[in-house]
C-alpha cells in the first residue's frame, strides 16, 4: 500500500485495450471452457515477452468478463494478434470454427490511444494498480496535485 495520493506518469503514449467475453449459453462447455482457458494463457505469454509491447493488465472474472491492458502502441497490439506464431492467432481460428455465429459465446474488445495529457487517474492509498503500474508512477503533486492539471499535463 502506498499510503499517498499518486498518479500515472506514462512517457508517451498508451493503448487502453479492453478484452473480454461472454458466456450466453453456460451448458455449452464446450464453447466456453477453450474461450476462458485462452486468455490466462495468452497473458503469461505477453508477461513472458516484454518486446512484444505489452505493459501489463487487470482482469475481471465476470459475466461478462473483462481484462483491461496497456500496450506501448496499436501496431504492438495489431502486431501481436495477427502473429502465427503466438497464441492469440492459434486460439482465434478454432474459436471462429467451434463458435462461429452461434451465439452460445460472445467476444468483444475496445481500443482506445490515449495521448500525453490526455488521462487523467488518481490512487490513494492502493498498491500499484492500472496505468500507474503498467507505466511509472508520480506523487500527484503539483500540478498532478487535481484532475484537470493532471489532464492539461503535456509533453
Amino acid at each position: 500500500i502506498i499510503a499517498e495520493r499518486m498518479t500515472a506518469a506514462p512517457d508517451g503514449e498508451v493503448i487502453v485495450f479492453l478484452i473480454g467475453m461472454r458466456i450466453n449459453r453456460f451448458w455449452k462447455l464446450r464453447k466456453w471452457l477453450p474461450v476462458a482457458f485462452a486468455m490466462p494463457r495468452m497473458l503469461r505469454e505477453l508477461e513472458r515477452s516484454p518486446d512484444v509491447g505489452f505493459l501489463g493488465f487487470h482482469p475481471w472474472i465476470g459475466n461478462p468478463t473483462i481484462t483491461l491492458q496497456y500496450w506501448r502502441s496499436f501496431e504492438r497490439l495489431e502486431q501481436y494478434a495477427k502473429d502465427a506464431a503466438l497464441l492469440h492467432r492459434t486460439a482465434w481460428a478454432p474459436f471462429n470454427h467451434a463458435v462461429g455465429k452461434s451465439g452460445d459465446v460472445g467476444v468483444w474488445h475496445a481500443t482506445y490511444r490515449v495521448g500525453p495529457g490526455d488521462v487523467e487517474c488518481i490512487y490513494n492509498n492502493m498498491p500499484l494498480f492500472g496505468l500507474a503500474r503498467a507505466t511509472r508512477s508520480v506523487r500527484a503533486e503539483g500540478r498532478r496535485e487535481s484532475a484537470s492539471g493532471r489532464m492539461s499535463l503535456r509533453p
